[in-house]
């Protein structure tokens, strides 16, 4: 695939390639979550046993139904829809992205303990009036927490300054989708989004590395040069050790033979951010294809929904929609809402100025994504 374009001037092979990107990313992160789903927590003898000696390597039930979906994608749809509505609001002179994202993760936190959205909140926006998200999809603590009142997290205050899990890393893909910016500036943004819920340098970091990563492949590198950029970004961090050292531990597994489910395990450590992330560059860098690279990347016993958003993303990214597995696709759960908000986030980041200029707003895009 072709290099989408960085200049802020898109001709339609541009737009399309960029499209298809997009996609990719959102459904290949969602694939892997809902591919994790069933094996979440279970260790691998546990998952073995219940699968058979290859692990899971299919869809299977969770949630109730096939291809059932965590609050990993959950936040991860909400994260698009506050990019977008940041984008909505820069014409207003109010922009502030981080404030912008957190008002949006505020959104997702009514869906898990309200019955159904409420239509007489139209600021709200088209995406949390979607009934399939008010279900709590085992939700961490630090992100119920992290957004259980009104204060915004900060890197000064940040809000769980000891969580390390990786859930912010896996719901940042999209900030890497914002191919005009400057990578450290997706790195910056993405950081600032994970303290609102995770405290740590070791999640946060591994939040604003895994962004680089996906915006490096988006804009048509391979993912080894991704994760070097990766590295000397990190570098002028504090507290980057250890998500340097689990990226480097990455490429060096690579050269150790054949990929099996004990080297995602040696990555993967205690299950920390910066482990579980290790462990999905590997997986993407070793798998033969998404199917594959998806596999490997949930059968171990840490957070399986979360490696798998996070290979996935970075396989999204890499190939684009059209290398995604079919089947698994046709079971997703809220699939026509990915694509549709995968689809307005391409369309505003592409035509964003004839959307909602001040000489040519679309009353309807207004209403999809308010400024208020």
């Amino acid at each position: 695939m072709s290099a989408v374009a960085t200049t802020g001037v898109w001709g339609r092979t541009e737009q399309q390639d960029f499209r298809s990107r997009v996609r990719g990313t959102l459904l290949a992160a969602a694939v892997g979550d809902a591919l994790g789903a069933p094996v979440d927590g279970a260790d691998l003898a546990e998952i073995r046993a219940a699968h058979g000696a290859e692990g899971l390597t299919e869809l299977a039930p969770a949630h109730g139904r096939r291809g059932a979906v965590t609050a990993v994608t959950q936040l991860s749809l909400f994260t698009v829809d506050g990019l977008i509505r940041a984008q909505v609001r820069r014409d207003t002179g109010a922009w502030h992205p981080p404030t912008d994202l957190h008002r949006a993760y505020l959104r997702w936190a009514v869906t898990q303990h309200d019955w159904g959205p409420d239509e007489r909140r139209k600021e709200d926006g088209w995406l949390a009036r979607e009934e399939w998200l008010y279900s709590r999809r085992a939700p961490a603590r630090a992100c119920l927490t992290g957004l259980a009142d009104d204060r915004m997290g900060t890197l000064d205050v940040p809000k769980n300054p000891g969580e390390r899990g990786a859930e912010a890393a896996a719901r940042s893909a999209a900030f890497g989708l914002l191919v005009g910016w400057e990578p450290q500036l997706v790195l910056q943004l993405a950081v600032e989004c994970a303290v609102q819920t995770h405290g740590h340098p070791q999640a946060y970091l591994a939040a604003g590395a895994h962004a680089v990563l996906v915006h490096g492949l988006a804009r048509g590198e391979s993912l080894d040069g991704a994760v070097q950029r990766a590295l000397s970004l990190l570098a002028a961090r504090p507290g980057h050790q250890p998500v340097t050292d689990g990226l480097r531990h990455a490429l060096g597994a690579v050269r150790q033979g054949m990929p099996n489910a004990a080297r995602v395990e040696e990555l993967i450590g205690e299950g920390d951010a910066e482990g579980v992330l290790s462990a999905a560059v590997y997986c993407a860098l070793v798998g033969e294809d998404v199917r594959h690279g998806l596999r490997l990347a949930v059968n171990h016993g840490a957070s399986s929904t979360a490696a798998g958003a996070l290979c996935g993303a970075l396989l999204g990214a890499l190939h684009g929609e059209t290398a995604l597995p079919p089947g698994w696709l046709t079971e997703l759960e809220g699939r026509a809402t990915v694509l549709e908000l995968a689809d307005d986030f391409a369309m505003e980041m592409t035509q964003g100025p004839a959307l909602h200029s001040p000489a040519g707003a679309s009353p309807g895009w207004l209403a999809r994504y308010p400024r208020a």
